[in-house]
């Protein structure tokens, strides 16, 4: 049974940081791509980054580009998404998502619960 357990969100001012953790169990993450998606109230759920299982190809939203990193540390079966130079528009609760192929356009076939995290302006 495969499951992704979220952490790291919280609240911040605009301007700050945050590092997102997901890990996974019940897959090895090297065999596996890993992205993040989010989703602000009263919108669809969108995707920020994905990165292959080997590492060699990462995506990200033209949205986060150049202030978000995907990395993933896969003897702890755990993908991260530090972000940097937050935004309110960043506001969202932040999914993480394993599986499927790493794209612009991912479509993970695990997801996780969820982190919340709310940039104050």
């Amino acid at each position: 049974q495969v499951q992704l357990v979220e952490s790291g969100g919280g609240l911040v001012q605009a301007g700050g940081s945050l590092r997102l953790s997901c890990v996974a169990s019940g897959r090895a993450s090297s065999y596996y791509a890993m992205g993040w998606f989010r989703q602000a109230p009263g919108k669809e759920r969108e995707f920020v980054a994905v990165m292959s299982s080997s590492g060699t190809r990462i995506y990200y939203s033209d949205s986060v580009k150049g202030r978000f990193t995907i990395s993933k540390d896969n003897a702890k079966n755990t993908v991260y998404l530090q972000m940097n130079s937050l935004k309110p528009e960043d506001t969202g609760v932040y999914y993480c998502g394993l599986g499927g192929s790493s794209s612009a356009s991912y479509h993970p076939n695990y997801w996780g619960q969820g982190t919340q995290v709310t940039v104050s302006s």
